[in-house]
């Protein structure tokens, strides 16, 4: 969705499917030792792993559309509202999913239903921080449509679609409202970013 944001379309993308454990053979593993996705292979023959250092070399790369500030105290406003999503709902919801749908328990050995659940209480009440937030801002680190809106809008369909998660059927209306907006602009659309059902 961040390529996509930016017009980015000459980096080629490499499935690796997970549950055939293709992240823990040696082709991968030799491009990131750590075995995750995703990696960006760099013309001089690097691997860079990381979602976000990876966005903040495209970003590099390719300054506009910015998503990630302007100056120092922008950039650092938005990073604190990506680490909040990231720490506060996309860690919560992954590790429920992680835990408690049975598609993944090839990837989590053992699954931990009673923690996955916990998670998913723990995601939820941190949507509920969000939407409050909504309330008084358009997007998600202020004014504008940043990488925070990114983070969150893919962690929401993530839930959305491997735990059913709507927020407005928790009465989270200004979150649900922010997911519609979002939901509209091309690149959440693009089939670079590819949404579950």
């Amino acid at each position: 969705m961040f390529m996509a944001e930016k017009g980015i379309l000459d980096i080629a993308l490499v499935t690796v499917d997970l549950n055939q454990g293709e992240h823990r053979g040696q082709p991968h593993l030799a491009k990131n030792p750590m075995g995750r996705v995703p990696v960006l292979e760099l013309d001089d023959g690097r691997h860079l792993s990381e979602s976000r250092a990876i966005c903040h070399y495209l970003e590099g790369l390719y300054p506009t559309p910015n998503l990630m500030g302007l100056g120092f105290e922008e950039q650092a406003f938005i990073e604190m509202a990506d680490r909040h999503i990231e720490w506060n709902l996309l860690l919560h919801f992954a590790s429920a999913i992680r835990h408690t749908h049975p598609g993944l328990a090839v990837l989590e050995k053992p699954q931990f239903p009673d923690f996955g659940a916990s998670q998913q209480a723990k995601a939820i009440a941190a949507a509920g921080i969000f939407d409050k937030l909504l309330q008084r801002q358009p997007f998600m680190a202020g004014q504008r449509f940043t990488i925070a809106d990114i983070t969150a809008f893919c962690c929401l369909d993530f839930a959305r679609g491997l735990l059913k998660f709507v927020p407005a059927e928790h009465g989270l209306h200004a979150l649900q409202d922010w997911r519609t907006r979002v939901a509209a602009r091309a690149s959440a659309a693009s089939p670079r970013a590819p949404l579950l059902p």
